[in-house]
């Protein structure tokens, strides 16, 4: 390879210098943040014979380079650009991070903040959920379930009150992550959502009320009054505030120093925050939401099915705000001209939220996206769609636009139909409970509509995405070139007969190389082979041969093996995803480029433990770079996907490219079809 000549084709083909914000590179990849992605030639990279393939995620282009060579790429493109764009993967991050627009930012920043807080929305809305079964009248008759059965009371009083903490001290759990996120002390801002939510406040579910009836009590500072009002259950003020608390926090640091800044710092913060909330921010949000839910009212009895539609469409962006919480006292004025409209729209909303979750239930291959999307997605069905839009629907984004979508068709009928809802409830398929008895079968028609056309309208894009990404998830990926490789790895695959075998460098279970989590290894764009979830912290040689690669990082070490039929084999073993951004840590190498190894030398140790505790997987693919080059690379009997292999255990063989003159077009070994081998034997 020509590494200069590569590098230069590589800056043309990706728009010039000009286009590059940032670039790094891993032990395989080339890795940049692009100001214009359109700018790129994307069929001359995939077509150069030098490069491996493309790849866009997490706001980085990756270009594979492969092991060996993609340093020297690095240095070679980094010295024609006329601007300093080198960084760190884990800055590059960063930069992707700030980087595409306003809303891909603010999105971005959102699943910062919730995606941590999943666990306990996904819990506490199933709760609810289940809560709201056992405590709806008119759901198994004339009487809630705790009615009809005394000895659930007390159960269910239980399970109200661990579904209801997450929700109302939501708060604390925001007020920690966005404060993380913004660069602040995550206790600090805890402590501000604390005293946002404290019991001497007047709890922020009555406010409106207690205004209304001239019962709140105020403060008198610096002849202001302000309102003791709680925020129970709110998201934008604590949003805004922890953002505004770790403004004034880093500017503290960067004018304070020693002992001084570490005992007036954060009594500062907290006091100039803590007015700040409650004399301004606080009030203007929740009058905010105020003239927000009467705006929308009065835009429903002016515009009627349009405004049903724009309520519909825009509910569930309200809710990621938390301005929702306002609107139960125009609900309680509703009521009183005859039903509310509000309820029975959340219900359509939820539910469409719900089902575009519930498509992504079907189409993830992920078990923990699959897991979550299922337990959110049916969360939404009953009412609680945290867990679901921040979790699931809005990391995505389409599914929140189709629920969106849904929720809007389903809304316009629900006005043309005139529903409307005479109390509080869930706010989901068990809504009907809270609707006028005349309105039941009207609901059911609007629910079935927003559910199917979310579910059918997610699942039919995502097969789309599918298919031309090869996943939903770009986090996830496994593209379409995983199912070839998933293909020649079945049974039926039988190795050549003067085929080389490879034996295991690590000790732990075998997983196939398709469901890794990486989309370069799972695509085979990095090689063909196997991966392993070690249990033991130690990398030996699969073979003898010489080390090709050692990554200062020391996560990632590629061999050469010679075979006299097969010629030279590269293997690559990477452990873990993202391990370079431990810079070496937790790592110990044992060799140098260079070096011969024999078969079961140890190569490198690490911590299994410690790199867990930092976030990232230690699954490590083991991989032949060059197998375009050999022929086919096969698991064979030994690795079964699921199982524990040791150390030197035959992992895959390794063909001799085949010759087109005699060999199949597969590359395979013709296998009779009356073999009395087992199908996977190696021979």
């Amino acid at each position: 390879m020509d590494h200069k000549e590569v590098a230069a084709r590589t800056l043309r083909a990706l728009g010039g210098e000009e286009n590059i914000i940032g670039l790094a590179h891993c032990a395989t990849r080339l890795r940049m943040v692009l100001k214009d992605t359109k700018k790129v030639d994307t069929k001359a990279l995939e077509a150069d014979p030098d490069l491996k393939g493309i790849f866009e995620a997490g706001g980085m282009f990756q270009v594979i380079v492969g092991p060996g060579d993609v340093n020297v790429v690095y240095r070679e493109l980094n010295g024609m650009i006329h601007k300093d764009v080198a960084v760190s993967t884990e800055e590059l991050k960063d930069i992707a991070a700030n980087s595409g627009n306003w809303f891909s930012r603010a999105v971005k920043v959102l699943a910062d903040i919730f995606v941590p807080l999943i666990p306990i929305l996904v819990g506490g809305g199933l709760l609810m959920a289940l809560n709201n079964v056992l405590s709806a009248e008119g759901l198994f008759g004339e009487k809630a379930a705790i009615e009809m059965v005394p000895a659930l009371k007390d159960v269910a009083g239980l399970i109200n009150l661990l579904a209801s903490a997450p929700f109302a001290f939501l708060p604390i759990l925001v007020g920690f992550t966005a404060t993380k996120r913004f660069g602040g002390n995550e206790f600090l801002g805890a402590g501000m959502a604390m005293a946002m939510v404290m019991p001497d406040l007047v709890n922020g579910y009555n406010v409106a009320e207690t205004i209304e009836a001239g019962d709140m009590e105020y403060w008198n500072i610096f002849g202001l009054d302000v309102a003791q009002a709680g925020y129970q259950g709110s998201i934008l003020p604590i949003l805004v505030i922890a953002w505004i608390l770790a403004t004034i926090e880093k500017f503290l640091h960067r004018h304070l120093k020693g002992t001084v800044d570490f005992m007036l710092t954060p009594l500062i913060t907290l006091l100039v925050t803590g007015f700040i909330t409650f004399a301004a921010i606080g009030p203007f949000l929740r009058t905010a939401g105020e003239w927000l839910g009467v705006g929308l009212a009065n835009l429903y009895d002016f515009a009627g099915p349009v405004g049903g539609f724009l309520f519909g469409l825009v509910y569930s962006p309200i809710v990621i705000t938390g301005l929702h919480q306002s609107f139960p006292p125009i609900e309680y004025m509703l009521w009183d001209q005859g039903g509310s409209f509000i309820f029975a729209t959340a219900a359509m909303a939820n539910i469409a939220q719900g089902g575009a979750a519930l498509a992504v239930y079907f189409l993830a291959r992920s078990e923990k996206l699959k897991g979550l999307a299922g337990a959110s997605g049916t969360s939404a069905l009953f009412g609680i769609t945290e867990p679901a839009i921040f979790g699931v629907n809005l990391r995505l984004r389409w599914p929140f636009y189709i629920g969106m979508a849904a929720s809007a068709v389903a809304s316009t009928l629900i006005a043309i139909f005139d529903v409307k809802a005479t109390a509080l409830g869930a706010a989901g398929i068990i809504g009907f409970v809270s609707m006028r008895p005349e309105d039941y079968s009207q609901f059911f028609i609007c629910a079935a509509i927003a559910l199917a056309g979310s579910f059918i309208g997610a699942y039919l894009y995502g097969r789309y995405l599918a298919r031309k990404n090869g996943s939903i998830d770009p986090d996830e990926v496994n593209p379409p070139a995983a199912e070839a490789q998933a293909a020649a790895a079945t049974p039926a695959a039988v190795a050549a007969e003067d085929a080389c075998t490879i034996f295991s460098p690590l000790e732990g279970t075998a997983v196939p190389l398709s469901q890794v989590s990486d989309p370069m290894f799972a695509g085979g764009k990095l090689g063909q082979g196997v991966a392993i979830e070690p249990t033991v912290g130690k990398l030996v040689a699969p073979a003898d041969g010489k080390i090709t690669v050692t990554f200062p990082s020391h996560h990632a070490y590629a061999i050469r093996t010679k075979d006299p039929v097969v010629g030279n084999i590269d293997i690559l073993m990477h452990i873990g995803f993202d391990t370079v951004n431990l810079k070496g840590k937790h790592f110990t190498s044992h060799v140098t480029k260079g070096d011969e190894v024999r078969r079961g030398d140890v190569l490198a140790e690490f911590d299994i433990d410690a790199i867990k505790a930092a976030g990232l997987p230690v699954t490590t693919p083991v991989v032949v770079s060059n197998s375009k080059k050999t022929g086919p690379v096969l698991p064979t009997a030994a690795f079964r996907p699921g199982e524990l292999i040791g150390f030197g255990t035959d992992i895959f063989t390794v063909d001799p490219k085949p010759d087109p003159a005699f060999a199949p077009a597969t590359g395979h070994a013709a296998t009779p079809a009356s073999t009395d081998e087992p199908a996977g034997t190696t021979r």
